[in-house]
């Protein structure tokens, strides 16, 4: 799946259009490396996007294409 497209069914970003931006922008990285919207998400990756100055870190647990809302937040785990 793409990371746009991660982004948005997991609820971390509300919108694909944002999440595209926020890539575009570079300031969203997969295993530590700046990733592009269509890079393939896979079940352990290690996400890292920046929000002003505040980050956020997720590892990818599951990865699918439609997800209730209720069972969004199983998708990732957040990492402290």
């Amino acid at each position: 799946m793409r990371l746009d497209k991660y982004l948005k069914v997991s609820r971390i970003i509300k919108r694909r259009t944002v999440a595209n931006e926020a890539c575009d922008a570079g300031r969203v990285t997969v295993n530590g490396k700046v990733a592009r919207a269509s890079y393939d998400i896979k079940v352990g990756d290690i996400i890292e996007i920046q929000f002003g100055e505040r980050t956020v870190k997720a590892e990818v647990l599951e990865v699918s294409e439609v997800v209730r809302k209720e069972q969004a937040g199983m998708m990732y785990r957040i990492i402290e």
